[in-house]
């Protein structure tokens, strides 16, 4: 099971897992849960809380993400506040907007940025494991590209000169922060899980 409610993390964590022998659902595809506080200070300690409490709430193996970007000349900032960067509720456009507005005037040797992605695998039981990957990129002087979502249409990756927006789901899978984590979680299925 999903510990997101995330349509798109979701998408993209299902798509990344295909041919795996499981049944994977989200948790709003079982039954709806109480919210989780994310409160932790890091990718990790989020992606565990959620994990392991969704866990032992619904009694099957949970896999939890939390994942966002860190930008250089803003110290690590958005952080584990990605989502919320701009306030709450979420919103993808105020959260580019204010990251534009904040590196306005830089050059782009000076927009250099990551994103970064702790998967938390939990039992029932409360055993965990963890998983990371990350992908180095810069970010854009505007949006580019009408694909993905969050942080994707300012996101450019060395190599292709496109936004992740551009890119579009195929190759962004092949080469996110999020999919580096779970090639790590697939690798070790069968160790692991089995």
């Amino acid at each position: 099971m999903i510990a997101s409610t995330n349509a798109h993390k979701i998408q993209e964590i299902k798509a990344m897992l295909q041919g795996l022998p499981l049944d994977i659902k989200a948790v709003n595809e079982v039954d709806p849960l109480p919210a989780i506080v994310e409160d932790g200070d890091t990718f990790e300690a989020n992606a565990i809380k959620k994990a392991v409490e969704t866990a032992k709430a619904v009694g099957y193996l949970v896999l939890a993400d939390d994942s966002g970007l860190a930008v250089d000349a803003l110290q690590g900032q958005p952080g584990v506040y990605s989502a919320r960067f701009a306030g709450e509720p979420s919103n993808d456009q105020r959260n580019n907007d204010k990251l534009l507005d904040l590196m306005a005037g830089l050059p782009i040797e000076q927009r250099v940025a990551r994103f970064h992605c702790v998967i938390a695998v939990a039992w029932p039981s409360g055993e965990v494991k963890t998983y990371s990957g990350s992908c180095e990129g810069t970010i854009g002087f505007s949006p580019q590209g009408d694909h993905g979502f969050g942080y994707d249409p300012l996101f450019q990756v060395p190599g292709y000169d496109q936004t992740f927006a551009q890119l579009g789901e195929e190759i962004k899978n092949q080469i996110s922060h999020r999919s580096r984590a779970l090639v790590q979680l697939k690798e070790l299925f069968h160790q692991d899980f089995l």
